[in-house]
């Protein structure tokens, strides 16, 4: 039997509130949970019960406070990001692991169209590689309505909806074994919502475990191979 892409075993996230006295919020409490390659796994639960806090420890923004949390690489071996050094991380997000938060963290001056095509790109130095990127990323681009006046300008200035397309676009350029979308359509509109829908499809056909926070329930319902209650896994405060 193979190794599940994605395992969580017993992992707890608890917040000391400081400004509170040293107050303990427990916000998840022995959670595990395995996923395997071709399953969109759509995390369920009311506002504030931490379905964000899980994406962000499987990607390593948050420390658990205990348990391991297991990511099976490129290569096939399997990295525990609880205890994975800074370096061992930035490959592991560079290879392996796609994250699609709710918000664009844009370089000054750089283009929307260099932002996409910089994972293809990665360390290869050569004009074959740039071009091919950049016709990926133009590909992308028109498949996902930006107009292409606006390729060339940072996505500083874009709307909201334009720059998740762009962080849509750039997270998903480059397949990865593991893809976490947190709330991925929750500024875009009906036409654009099924692209992503589209993209998250193929992306699944394509092996990609894929764990994922909806706002919208007929789009997660849309994609979705299973549900996980993040309630099941929620401490008391």
């Amino acid at each position: 039997m193979s190794t599940p892409l994605l395992q969580l075993i017993d992992v707890s996230k608890h917040f000391t509130l400081h400004n509170q006295g040293g107050a303990t919020l427990r916000v998840l409490d022995h959670a595990n949970l395995s996923v395997d390659s071709g399953e969109c796994v759509i995390l369920q639960a009311p506002s504030g019960m931490g379905k964000s806090t899980l994406l962000k420890l499987i990607y390593a923004s948050y420390r658990a406070s205990s348990g391991r949390i297991c990511v099976r690489d490129s290569a096939g071996e399997t990295v525990d990001v609880t205890t994975a050094s800074a370096q061992t991380l930035v490959r592991l997000r560079r290879e392996s692991m796609a994250y699609v938060s709710q918000f664009l963290r844009v370089i000054p001056r750089v283009s929307a169209l260099d932002l996409i095509a910089e994972p293809l790109i990665d360390s290869v130095d050569s004009d074959d590689a740039v071009k091919c990127a950049h016709d990926a990323a133009k590909a992308l681009l028109s498949r996902l309505s930006i107009p292409e006046r606006l390729w060339h300008l940072p996505p500083a200035t874009f709307s909201g909806g334009e720059q998740q397309r762009i962080n849509i676009a750039r997270s998903l350029i480059k397949p990865k074994a593991l893809v976490l979308l947190d709330e991925p359509t929750a500024s875009l509109d009906r036409a654009n919502t099924g692209v992503v829908v589209q993209l998250i499809d193929e992306a699944r056909a394509q092996g990609s475990a894929i764990v994922g926070v909806f706002h919208d329930s007929e789009v997660g319902a849309s994609v979705a191979t299973r549900y996980v209650n993040v309630a099941d896994f929620r401490g008391s405060v």
